[in-house]
């Protein structure tokens, strides 16, 4: 993994949007840089220095991941209190030498936004209050935008979760059976993913049978599996700090005529929003692509949600798949496809599938069983 060489880029882009340093408290954006994975961390980014703030609790592992990550020379500083505050004030104290920092006696201090609270801003700035020439200013996402297109590491090591999470529908279709509860099916396919190394779910596991598979995030509840209908099961793991994401809708007992045809019409949405992925397609038209389906149908109202997502250290990362997206896509950007229709009180169906764009097209990634499965 090239933390070193992310490091740099983002040191030698400083100076193009007027930033002295950036205070990086985005624990995944922490790790994308240093290849620190303490729940406690702030990354001061300077275009001739970078320290990494967190406390006693990491001390040995801070210093083992940092040498591990190759990131050398990266400062580490044990702080006594939250780790963002103790980097503002790092920052401030070195107002005095400017130039261990920047070549600027001006020093301007860039925060990510989306990844603090309002209290911890208000925190910050009081800590720059009454500095001479210190402000505080909110950065742009180049570090989103830099996540979105993975490298071959990258690239081979979300393969790897999606493998391993793709594993995990084994034993769901064991498991699910009239009378049983959610809870206990969702249970069973976290312990294999333990079992099979995974470091942790990507998302609470979502098991919803019956009229609950119309609700689009109905996480695994005590409810019993209904003797016949839907049941949707959107799971994932995290390997190797990646991601997977997939969705299978199975049908228990004999389904009808209508429950087919909705099915077939969401896997024809599915597969015509995979066919649009390529170099140059915006994320809109991919989006489109699957609605356009679904409207044939008359099933459209019925998908309330965006096509897919990116995915990579995070379960929801850019590009996002929807209306009105004009991100274009690029060779190395990894996304979800997954539309769904969910009729309230009655059914839902969504499929999904994790997709890496090439340089000619798009390779899914997860395997492919996408028939109908009746149980």
């Amino acid at each position: 993994m090239d933390h070193s060489g992310r490091l740099r880029r983002l040191q030698a882009s400083l100076a193009d949007h007027e930033l002295d340093a950036l205070l990086v408290t985005h624990l995944p954006n922490v790790y994308y840089l240093s290849g620190f994975t303490g729940s406690a961390a702030a990354l001061l980014v300077a275009e001739r220095a970078c320290i990494l703030f967190t406390d006693g609790r990491y001390k040995t592992q801070a210093k083992q991941e940092l040498q591990k990550a190759k990131v050398h020379p990266v400062s580490i500083v044990i702080a006594r209190q939250a780790p963002a505050v103790a980097a503002a004030e790092g920052f401030a104290a070195c107002r005095r030498h400017a130039h261990s920092l920047s070549r600027s006696l001006s020093l301007s201090l860039g925060i990510e936004p989306q990844a603090i609270t309002a209290a911890m801003r208000d925190r910050l700035a009081a800590v720059l209050r009454g500095r001479q020439k210190v402000r505080l200013r909110s950065a742009p996402p180049f570090l989103d935008r830099a996540r979105m297109v993975k490298d071959a590491i990258e690239i081979a090591r979300i393969r790897r979760a999606v493998e391993l999470g793709a594993s995990l529908f084994s034993t769901a279709r064991e498991k699910i059976q009239p009378r049983v509860r959610e809870v206990e099916v969702a249970a069973a396919m976290e312990y294999q993913a333990r079992c099979g190394g995974a470091e942790g779910m990507s998302f609470p596991t979502i098991l919803a049978s019956g009229p609950r598979s119309a609700i689009v995030h109905g996480r695994a509840s005590s409810a019993r599996i209904p003797r016949r209908g839907f049941v949707v099961c959107d799971f994932g793991v995290i390997l190797g700090a990646y991601c997977s994401d997939r969705t299978r809708t199975v049908h228990v007992g004999r389904p009808s005529g209508e429950a087919r045809q909705l099915y077939a019409a969401v896997l024809e949405a599915q597969l015509a929003a995979i066919a649009t992925v390529r170099p140059g397609v915006t994320a809109a038209e991919v989006d489109a692509a699957a609605r356009r389906v679904l409207r044939q149908r008359k099933l459209a109202r019925y998908f309330t949600h965006s096509t897919g997502h990116g995915l990579g250290l995070e379960i929801h990362e850019a590009p996002r798949l929807a209306a009105g997206q004009s991100q274009i896509l690029e060779p190395g950007m990894v996304v979800t496809i997954e539309p769904g229709v969910y009729v309230p009180g009655k059914w839902g169906v969504r499929i999904e599938d994790v997709v890496v764009v090439t340089s000619s097209g798009c390779e899914v990634l997860t395997p492919t069983d996408k028939e109908l499965l009746v149980l």
